[in-house]
């Protein structure tokens, strides 16, 4: 139900190596299916799907939640999205 969009200069591995850790530490949340450019997480807060495609310098990630912009999950997917630095050397934003 809600999408957000990012651009990172991380690789799609390092992207879904954070969204790992984020989305296990902070929603409980687990892969239940997985490809080269895109990862399903789903728990009791909902699902999650990311899909990142590298482009050049950058990668393009993409969330798409089942859940409304004020849930739980949607708030843990901005604060990831906060931690993917637009360039080398951002610092991560809280």
């Amino acid at each position: 139900m809600s999408d957000y969009e990012r651009n990172t200069v991380l690789s799609t591995r390092e992207v879904f190596s954070r969204a790992d850790e984020i989305f296990a530490e902070r929603a409980e949340l687990s892969r239940t299916a997985a490809s080269r450019h895109s990862v399903t997480y789903a728990g009791t807060e909902g699902t999650v799907t990311l899909e990142a495609h590298r482009h050049g310098p950058s990668t393009v990630v993409v969330a798409r939640t089942d859940r409304l912009r004020t849930s739980k999950l949607d708030t843990v997917v901005r604060h990831l999205f906060n931690q993917l630095p637009y360039q080398h050397g951002d610092p991560p934003r809280e």
